[in-house]
C-alpha cells in the first residue's frame, strides 16, 4: 500500500529527486563543466564542424537547442504511452539512468573525441529534462493544491542544497587534487579533477533517484500496449490545447510563462559561459574561483529566495507575485549588460539566485493549481514542459547565433530584457485566482 497523498513523508520523497537530479544542473551546466569546456579552447575558441567554424560557445549552445529539440518532440510521445499504460515511473527511470550514464561519459570529452564529448553532452541533456516531464507531472497526485507552492518550492530548496554539498567536494577536488590523491603536472590534475567531477554527478544522479523511486505511486492502469497507442501524447496534446479555450487562467498565463521562460532557461544555461567570457578576470586561477564562488552564491541565495517566493505568493497572489519577478528579471538584465568587474559579477549572481529558483517553483506550482481535475496528469505536464523546451530552443538557438555573428554574449542581454518585460505584461492579463475549482 503505497502513501496517501499529501503525506509528508510522500512529498520529501517526491522533492527528493531535486536533490539527485540538481547536481547536473549546478556541476555540468552551471559550474565545473563550462570551467573545463572554456579550459579545451583556451588556445582557440574555434570548433572546425564538418567543415564550418563555429564559436565554442556559440557551439554548445546548437548542441543545446538541438537537444532540446528531440526532448520537445519525444515528451509527448513518451507521457502518452506513460498515461495510458499508467505507469510513468518507469519511464522516469529510463531518462534518470541514461542521463547519469551520459554524465560517466562526459569523463572521455576532450578535443581528440570532441564529437563523441558532445553526444555524450547531447544525451545528458536529454535524459535531465525528458526524466523532468514524469517529475513534475507527479506534483498534483503526491499534493493537494494548498500544499503544491510550498512542495515545489521545497524540491528547488533540496535541489539546491544537495547540488552545493556536491559542488564544493569537486571544488576542493579542482583546486587541491593532489589532496585527493590525483597526480599530473600544472593545470593537468585539475583538469582530470573536473573529469572525476562529472563521473560523481552521474553516480550521485542514479543513487539518490532511488528514493522517489521506491515511495512514488506506480499508476492505476493496467492495460497493453497497442501499437495505436504510439501517438497518444500528440492526441492528448491536442485534447489539452482544445481544453485550453475553456479555462481562462491556463489559456491567458501559458503565453507569459513561455515568454519569461525562454529568458529565464537560456540565462540559466549560459550564465558561466558569459562569466568565462565576458567578465575580466585577473588571472586564470581567479577566474575558475570566482566562477564557481558566483555559482555557489546563486545556489545559497536561491533556497531563501524560494521559500521567500513561495511566503510572498501565499500573502499577495501566484500571478502577482510573477510578475514583481519578471520585473526584477528585467532590471537585472540592464544592470548585467554593463557588468565588467568580478565583483559586479557576484552582486549579479546573488541577484539572480533570490529570483531564479523562486520563479520556477512558483511557475511550476501556479501551473498545477490551474490544471482541472484529472487522473492524466502528464498530458497536461507534457503540454507545460514543450512549451518551455520550445522556449529553450528558441532562446538558445538565437543565442548562439547572436554569439556568432556579433563574437560577444552580452548583446543576446538586451534580447532577455524584451522577453522578462513582454512576459510580465502578459500576466497581469492573468485572471487571479483561489484555488483549483475557481479556474473552472
Amino acid at each position: 500500500m503505497g502513501l496517501p497523498k499529501g503525506s509528508k513523508k510522500l512529498i520529501n520523497a517526491w522533492a527528493f529527486y531535486d536533490w539527485a537530479n540538481s547536481v547536473y544542473s549546478l556541476v555540468i551546466s552551471s559550474a565545473i563543466f563550462p570551467i573545463y569546456f572554456a579550459a579545451l579552447f583556451a588556445d582557440n575558441n574555434r570548433i572546425d564542424f564538418f567543415g564550418y567554424s563555429v564559436k565554442n560557445t556559440a557551439m554548445i549552445s546548437f548542441v543545446t537547442a538541438t537537444a532540446f529539440v528531440f526532448v520537445a518532440f519525444m515528451s509527448p510521445l513518451l507521457s502518452g504511452i506513460a498515461d495510458y499504460i499508467g505507469n510513468k515511473k518507469r519511464f522516469m527511470k529510463l531518462f534518470v539512468y541514461l542521463g547519469s550514464l551520459s554524465c560517466v561519459g562526459l569523463y572521455w570529452f576532450d578535443l581528440n573525441t570532441i564529437y563523441l564529448g558532445f553526444f555524450f553532452y547531447f544525451l545528458a541533456l536529454i535524459g535531465l529534462w525528458s526524466s523532468l516531464v514524469f517529475y513534475n507531472s507527479y506534483l498534483p497526485d503526491i499534493a493537494h493544491p494548498e500544499q503544491q507552492s510550498r512542495a515545489s518550492a521545497r524540491g528547488f530548496s533540496m535541489g539546491y542544497i544537495g547540488s552545493v554539498l556536491l559542488l564544493l567536494v569537486n571544488l576542493a577536488m579542482v583546486m587541491n587534487p593532489k589532496m585527493f590523491g590525483i597526480a599530473g603536472e600544472g593545470g593537468e590534475a585539475s583538469m582530470q579533477a573536473m573529469k572525476y567531477s562529472f563521473v560523481m554527478v552521474g553516480v550521485w544522479w542514479a543513487a539518490f533517484s532511488q528514493i522517489p523511486f521506491h515511495y512514488l505511486p506506480k499508476g492505476t492502469h493496467n492495460r497493453k500496449v497497442s501499437k495505436d497507442i504510439l501517438w497518444n501524447g500528440f492526441k492528448e496534446l491536442r485534447q489539452v490545447w482544445h481544453q485550453l479555450q475553456g479555462l481562462a487562467n491556463l489559456k491567458r498565463f501559458l503565453p507569459a510563462f513561455f515568454l519569461y521562460s525562454t529568458a529565464l532557461q537560456t540565462v540559466m544555461l549560459i550564465a558561466a559561459y558569459f562569466g568565462e567570457e565576458e567578465i575580466t578576470w585577473a588571472s586564470s586561477d581567479e577566474k575558475t574561483m570566482g566562477l564557481i564562488v558566483s555559482i555557489l552564491l546563486i545556489q545559497l541565495v536561491a533556497i531563501a529566495g524560494a521559500q521567500l517566493t513561495a511566503k510572498t505568493a501565499e500573502k499577495i497572489g501566484d500571478i502577482q507575485t510573477l510578475i514583481i519577478i519578471n520585473v526584477i528579471w528585467a532590471s537585472l538584465c540592464v544592470y548585467a549588460y554593463f557588468v565588467t568587474t568580478p565583483i559586479q559579477f557576484y552582486i549579479a549572481a546573488g541577484s539572480v539566485g533570490m529570483v531564479m529558483g523562486g520563479m520556477q517553483a512558483l511557475s511550476r506550482a501556479t501551473y498545477s493549481k490551474m490544471l482541472p481535475e484529472t487522473e492524466d496528469t502528464t498530458s497536461f505536464f507534457s503540454f507545460y514542459d514543450v512549451t518551455e523546451k520550445i522556449g529553450i530552443i528558441i532562446g538558445m538557438s538565437l543565442f548562439g547565433i547572436i554569439d556568432q555573428i556579433t563574437g560577444s554574449m552580452r548583446n543576446s542581454i538586451l534580447f532577455f530584457l524584451v522577453l522578462f518585460i513582454a512576459g510580465g505584461l502578459l500576466l497581469t492579463q492573468v485572471p487571479a485566482y483561489k484555488n483549483r475549482l475557481k479556474t473552472r
